[in-house]
C-alpha cells in the first residue's frame, strides 16, 4: 500500500467519522475518540511499515508529490500530534461541551483527520501549487477548529480575528506564488533552485515575490511582524486547537519554508544572501517580540502563545544559519529536531492546563499555587516541561537552541546571536515563574483528582522529555539522513 494511499484512507476515515456523528446522535464522544484515535495509530504503524521501501505513488500524483526521508518524518510528526490533539479533546471533553452548541464534539474529532491529511500532503509537495491546495486544507478546517467553542465569547473573537488575517495572509501568499512564477517560470521547488542557480529571470522582480511568499508563509509560522493574532487567537481557542496550532501548524509551516529556502538559497544562488539576511533580521526579532512580552503575563495560556513566537523565531534562526560545521544536521534536520523535541513538552504543558480546568481551576498563574501539595507527580512533570522549553540542560529543549545557537556562531550573525540569547535568558524567567506558582504553598484542602491514562500518558510525555535530553543521538541521527530532495545531507 502505498503512502498516499494510507491519507487518502485517513481523509475518508474523517469523513465517516463527520457523517456518523451526524445521522448517529447517539453516538458517544468516547466512541468518535476511539475510532479516530485508532484509525490515526493504524495508519502511522502502517506509514512506519512502508517508509523502508516507500512504495510508488499512484501515477496521477507522482508529478506533485515526493517521498524523500523530510517528507516521511514530517508524515509521522503530523500524525503523532494528531494522536495526541484527539486524547486532548476526549480529556477536555467534559468542560467542552458545555460551550459548543449542541453540546457535541464530532466536528472536533474529525476535523484533526483533515488538518492531518492536509499536513501529510504538504510535507510531499514538489511544488507551490500543491503546497497552497494542502495549506488552505489546514487552515480552513483550523477557522471551524478556532470558534467550534460557540458559546465562549474568546472563542467567536478568537475566530473572527484567525478568519480575517488569514484570508489575507492567503491572498499575500498568492500574490508572492505568482511573482516567483513570473520571475522563474517554473512553481517547482526543483524549478525554481534551476532558474536561481542559472541567474535566469529578474532579480528585482523575484526578490519581491520571495518576499510576499515569506510573508504569507510568516503568518502561518507566527514569524514577526505577521504575529500579531497569536496570543488571542491562543487564548480563545479550546486548549487542544491551542496545541494543534502551537507544534501542528508551526510543523506544517517550517516543511514547506524549509523547502522553500532550500531552493532559494542553493550553491550559486542570485539570491542567497538576501534570503539568509531576512531570515536571519525576522527570526532575531521574532525571537525578542516573543519574549519580552510573556515576561509580564499573568495568563499561562497566553504566556505559552507569546513563549511559541519566540521558539519559531528559533527555527527561522535554524534556517538562516546555514552550513554550520558544529553539528552533524542540516538547516532542515536542526528544525526538524527543535520541533521533535517541542511536541512533548508543549503537549504536556497544555495538558497540564486542561487538568487544572478539570479540577476547577483556571489558567491564571495563581491557580498553579499549591500544585504540588495536591499533585507532585503532575507539579513534578510539569516542571520538567517548562523547564524543557526553557532549554535547561538535561532536557530535550536544550539541544535545539543549543544547537542554533552553534549554528549563528559559525556563520557569524552578531545580531541574531545577540537576540537569540536576549530570548533563552528571558524564557528562563517567565517559564519558571510558572514553576515557582507551583511550588508556592496555599491552604487550600480541595482534592486534585487526575485520570489514570491521563497521568500515564503524563509520564510518558514526560519520560520522553528526559531521555532526549540526557541521549537525543537515536533522535539525531535518523534526522542526520533527513536531506530535503536534490540537497546533501550536510546542507552545502
Amino acid at each position: 500500500m502505498s503512502v498516499f494511499n494510507l491519507e487518502a484512507l485517513l481523509a475518508l476515515l474523517g469523513l465517516f467519522v463527520l457523517l456518523l456523528e451526524a445521522f448517529v446522535p447517539s453516538v458517544s464522544s468516547k466512541a468518535l475518540a476511539g475510532i479516530c484515535m485508532t484509525g490515526v495509530a493504524g495508519v502511522l504503524v502502517l506509514l512506519v511499515t512502508v517508509a523502508g521501501g516507500q512504495e510508488a505513488l499512484p501515477a496521477f500524483v507522482g508529478a506533485y508529490h515526493q517521498l524523500d526521508s523530510l517528507a516521511m518524518f514530517y508524515k509521522a510528526f503530523a500524525l503523532v500530534i494528531t494522536f495526541f490533539v484527539l486524547w486532548l479533546t476526549l480529556e477536555a471533553s467534559p468542560y467542552l461541551n458545555k460551550f459548543s452548541l449542541d453540546g457535541k464534539l464530532g466536528e472536533m474529532f474529525s476535523l484533526p483527520l483533515f488538518v492531518c491529511v492536509g499536513m501529510m500532503w504538504m510535507a510531499s509537495a514538489k511544488d507551490l501549487v500543491t503546497v497552497f491546495v494542502s495549506l488552505e486544507l489546514v487552515t480552513v478546517s483550523f477557522y471551524v477548529l478556532v470558534a467550534y467553542t460557540r458559546k465562549s465569547a474568546l472563542a467567536l473573537e478568537a475566530g473572527v480575528k484567525y478568519l480575517i488575517l488569514g484570508a489575507l495572509s492567503t491572498g499575500v501568499l498568492v500574490f508572492g506564488v505568482a511573482w516567483v512564477y513570473g520571475a522563474t517560470g517554473s512553481l517547482s521547488f526543483e524549478g525554481i533552485t534551476n532558474a536561481v542557480q542559472g541567474g535566469e529571470g529578474n532579480k528585482t522582480a523575484l526578490l519581491f515575490g520571495v518576499s510576499f511568499l515569506l510573508a504569507g508563509l510568516g503568518f502561518k509560522v507566527a514569524a514577526v511582524p505577521f504575529q500579531m493574532w497569536v496570543p488571542d487567537v491562543y487564548q480563545g481557542a479550546s486548549t487542544p486547537t491551542t496545541v494543534f496550532l502551537s507544534v501542528g501548524s508551526k510543523a506544517a509551516g517550517f516543511v514547506v519554508l524549509t523547502r522553500v529556502i532550500e531552493a532559494l538559497t542553493v550553491s550559486g544562488s542570485m539570491v542567497r544572501e538576501e534570503v539568509i539576511t531576512v531570515l536571519s533580521i525576522a527570526g532575531a526579532v521574532t525571537v525578542v517580540v516573543g519574549s519580552l512580552p510573556a515576561l509580564f503575563q499573568t495568563n499561562v495560556k497566553r504566556l505559552l502563545a507569546y513563549s511559541s513566537i519566540s521558539h519559531a523565531g528559533f527555527l527561522l534562526l535554524a534556517l538562516a544559519a546555514r552550513d554550520s560545521v558544529r553539528v552533524d544536521l542540516s538547516p532542515g534536520g536542526t528544525v526538524a529536531f527543535y520541533l521533535a523535541t517541542y511536541l512533548p513538552m508543549t503537549v504536556l504543558g497544555f495538558a497540564a492546563l486542561i487538568q487544572m480546568r478539570l479540577n476547577g481551576r483556571g489558567e491564571e498563574l495563581d491557580d498553579f499555587k499549591g500544585l504540588a501539595q495536591k499533585s507532585p507527580s503532575l507539579a513534578l512533570l510539569v516542571t520538567l516541561a517548562f523547564a524543557s522549553l526553557a532549554g535547561l540542560p538535561l532536557t530535550a529543549g536544550f539541544f535545539g537552541k543549543m544547537w542554533v545557537i552553534l549554528g549563528l556562531v559559525d556563520q557569524q550573525l552578531w545580531f541574531a546571536l545577540a537576540c537569540a540569547v536576549i530570548g533563552a535568558a528571558a524564557g528562563f524567567y517567565y517559564y519558571f515563574r510558572v514553576i515557582l506558582a507551583m511550588f508556592t504553598p496555599e491552604e487550600s484542602t480541595e482534592p486534585f483528582r487526575m485520570g489514570v491514562l491521563a497521568r500515564a500518558v503524563c509520564m510518558v510525555l514526560g519520560l520522553t522529555i528526559a531521555v532526549l535530553g540526557v541521549y537525543p543521538k537515536p533522535l539525531q541521527t535518523l534526522l542526520a539522513k533527513v536531506p530535503v530532495a536534490g540537497t546533501s545531507a550536510s546542507g552545502h
